[in-house]
């Protein structure tokens, strides 16, 4: 077997718009919107040449009918040479870690050598669908001719057949929603409704923290919101800095009204928001005489059964992803983990350091290692922050690799959670 030299993926660098909770300082734009305005700002603050970037790979989660391929669409509302491809990446709210990764295969492939990913959502914006029954008067209705026609289209339907058809957050095997599910996590792990709270805290406070501090001024765009251009977003607008744990602890559970743990307050909330990072080959940033803020060593994706515990997923990808880089957890310097629910980072922490985790379902015979939940998400997480689905995971490799940077840490880690029961990992590494 004769060697075959693959070049390292650099991470040029990273930028995000302010996440917005819904309805709020976006409502009316679309994820588009959102991608076309940030990957525009990241082309220009790279300094790059445009027709340098070869291929733009974006997650979006929940599509629009108008624009599928929202990546294309992209390409061609940022001014960027429309001759550039793109393609659209769906792994729920690991899409922007599918966009990174599927980028970084062009890259380590050869095919390409600089590219862009990243993700965005609009939950301001979602299609909103007839019922079945009104759909198909509809579409009988357009194929007629005459008035009477197209009245008798339906005269079938019934006030129920008006109803809109909203998407809901919800797994299609289980029916439960993924509130319900971190539900049955933090029963089954024995997550206290105080544990949760402290974690939620704590994500508010390092938030409020860096954002006061600048720490977010090179990965967080301004957005001069259009058409109006007369409302300026410079931060993230759910943070709560004023946060305690007593006014956490009166907030009653979501899900689970009588017995459950989850609230508003220690859940991520829905979010507009969108990302983009800079990818290249190292040969290629050397080349242009540009220092990466980090490297892509590696990554891996991996599922459980959503009968199980759906928010899982990262447990079972994280020890092949640290295998595939040759560290070990104990390596890592620099960890971010996704907050959906506060139950689910602790639940996933329990069982990353669980001996009878790794010996019944990963096969292992000793615990993948400790986390302690202080030493992580140094500048809040999800639940602070938000999370808009298709965004979240470019804002967590760019924090990482700038926390590399800042810390002088060699190894980094990226855990999120997906619906589905999918979960990825990625060891990010400094030059």
């Amino acid at each position: 077997m004769t060697w075959q030299y693959v070049p390292r993926v650099a991470v040029i660098r990273g930028l995000r718009t302010p996440f917005a909770k819904s309805g709020t300082h976006y409502a009316h734009l679309s994820a588009l919107d959102l991608g076309k305005l940030v990957v525009a700002e990241l082309v220009q603050r790279s300094g790059i040449d445009p027709s340098e970037v070869q291929e733009l790979v974006y997650g979006n989660v929940i599509p629009s009918v108008k624009a599928p391929n929202i990546a294309r669409e992209v390409i061609l509302g940022t001014g960027l040479p429309r001759k550039i491809p793109g393609y659209t990446v769906g792994k729920a709210c690991a899409s922007a870690n599918q966009a990174i990764t599927s980028a970084s295969d062009l890259i380590a492939r050869g095919y390409a050598d600089t590219v862009i990913a990243g993700g965005a959502e609009s939950l301001s914006d979602v299609p909103i669908l007839f019922s079945k029954n009104f759909a198909d008067a509809l579409v009988s209705a357009s194929k007629q001719k005459s008035m009477s026609g197209k009245l008798g289209a339906f005269s079938k339907i019934r006030p129920k057949d008006l109803a809109p058809d909203a998407p809901a957050i919800a797994e299609s095997t289980t029916g439960l929603t993924m509130g319900e599910s971190a539900e049955k996590m933090a029963k089954e792990n024995g997550i206290t409704r105080e544990a949760q709270d402290k974690f939620a805290l704590q994500s508010h406070q390092r938030a409020a923290e860096a954002t006061a501090s600048g720490r977010f001024k090179d990965e967080v765009m301004t957005v001069v919101v259009p058409p109006g251009f007369d409302n300026v977003v410079e931060t993230d607008n759910l943070i709560r800095a004023d946060s305690t744990l007593e006014g956490l602890a009166k907030l009653r559970p979501v899900f689970d009204r009588k017995y459950g743990t989850i609230t508003a307050g220690n859940a991520s909330p829905l979010t507009d928001g969108a990302s983009a990072v800079l990818l290249m080959s190292e040969e290629k940033a050397k080349a242009l005489g540009i220092k990466p803020i980090g490297f892509i060593r590696s990554y891996a994706y991996a599922a459980t059964d959503p009968f199980d515990q759906l928010l899982q997923g990262p447990v079972f990808a994280l020890p092949t992803a640290l295998e595939r880089a040759k560290v070990k957890l104990e390596d890592i310097g620099v960890i971010e983990m996704h907050e959906a629910f506060a139950a689910q980072v602790l639940s996933n922490i329990q069982w990353i350091g669980s001996r009878k985790i790794a010996q019944e379902k990963l096969g292992r015979s000793e615990a993948i290692g400790e986390i302690d939940p202080e030493t992580i998400n140094r500048t809040g997480g999800s639940i602070a922050l938000g999370h808009p689905f298709g965004a979240t995971g470019a804002r967590i490799v760019t924090t990482v690799c700038n926390e590399l940077q800042r810390t002088g840490q060699q190894y980094g880690l990226v855990t999120v959670c997906a619906a589905g029961g999918i979960g990825v990992a990625m060891v990010l590494e400094r030059e």
